[in-house]
């Protein structure tokens, strides 16, 4: 992870999902649908957007995700020689913070699809969304409660449950600070650095955090994990951004130029707004302060950001968090093949589709 490959490369380059996602998924639903099992109907909406029913309630083949932070959660829990059942409570509650936060993003940014289906408020309506994400914002911490009755230390337990609420006090945070830098033609890089460390990073960083607390009691191995969950979230955000703007309609869902029709601060528009001058400036300027933007518009955008290798610095700056992330747990104990696997996971991560 050294180089910085081409544009093209990145583009031809599209690594298999490592094996821990599939290593840990079973398991993971399994919990997932144990936590929302209740029969009210609020929780046939939930069900919904997990991708388990239609709207009927009948058992469907909907898309659910990767499972990315449970997943990192149990393989950072297993890699300091802890047990994946009893990082299993915290690891759903993540996946549930996640996507209580999706519900309400859907709601801020107005999105009525999500994963090639309608999301909550575009078939139920704006009040039952938002309930409907409170809902699993409280049923996440509920299953938390959980961890002791598995086995983990009240000592252990107790820390894993702070670790969770500052991070999705800081996810909501950050998601404020997106919702303000709507409108605004030009937003600095420390400003959007610091935004995805909250919406995106938090998250991410607590679920290694989490699984390595509650697997080993050594402070210095958590706050490793939680280093390179730093670096891990920025990674993950940057190629985000990336896809937004670039990314195959097919496996997004969106078509290219999508973030840029939307105005959205990401970082392939900060980045350009920071790095352009003269006529490209104002040029970009004109645009990004229009209420909505013609085809031509964006194109010009996207020629713009051609010309300034937007994309490829996009993912210079991945490749150097990605290396950041690795170099974190050098001084952690674990076999080759979790190490392996983890190089896999950043490899996956700077080249995903989707």
């Amino acid at each position: 992870m050294t180089n910085s490959p081409s544009a093209d490369t990145v583009q031809k380059h599209r690594p298999e999902l490592p094996g821990m996602f599939s290593e840990y998924r079973a398991d993971i639903g399994n919990a997932l649908r144990d936590a929302l099992e209740n029969q009210d109907p609020v929780y046939n909406l939930l069900r919904y957007y997990m991708g388990w029913v239609d709207t009927e309630g009948n058992a469907t083949s909907g898309t659910e995700g990767k499972y990315l932070r449970p997943t990192l959660c149990l393989f950072s829990c297993e890699a300091v020689g802890g047990s994946r059942c009893l990082a299993m409570p915290a690891a759903a509650a993540m996946e549930l913070i996640h996507n209580f936060s999706l519900i309400h993003d859907d709601i801020q940014d107005r999105d009525e699809t999500r994963h090639h289906r309608k999301t909550l408020w575009a078939i139920w309506g704006i009040p039952k969304a938002l309930v409907a994400g409170n809902v699993l914002r409280i049923v996440a911490d509920s299953t938390l409660d959980d961890l002791q009755s598995v086995g983990v230390p009240s000592g252990r337990a107790l820390p894993v449950i702070r670790q969770l609420t500052q991070a999705y006090l800081e996810m909501i945070e950050g998601q404020y600070l997106d919702i303000s830098f709507e409108g605004q033609s030009e937003v600095g890089l420390k400003q959007y650095l610091d935004m995805i460390a909250r919406k995106t990073g938090a998250l991410i960083r607590c679920s290694f955090t989490m699984g390595a607390l509650i697997g080993s009691q050594n402070i210095a191995d958590a706050n490793a994990f939680r280093e390179s969950g730093r670096a891990l979230g920025f990674l993950f955000q940057v190629r985000d951004d990336v896809l937004g703007i670039w990314g195959d309609e097919e496996s997004t869902g969106k078509p290219v130029g999508a973030d840029i029709r939307r105005k959205k601060n990401a970082f392939p528009a900060v980045y350009s707004m920071s790095q352009a001058r003269g006529e490209d400036k104002r040029h970009l300027l004109s645009i990004y302060g229009k209420s909505e933007l013609s085809d031509t518009d964006v194109e010009d955008v996207l020629h713009i950001m051609e010309v300034l290798n937007v994309r490829e610095h996009a993912h210079a700056l991945a490749v150097e968090e990605a290396e950041v992330a690795m170099e974190a747990l050098a001084a952690v104990e674990m076999n080759q093949s979790a190490r392996r696997e983890y190089e896999n996971l950043l490899e996956f991560l700077l080249h995903r589709e989707h």
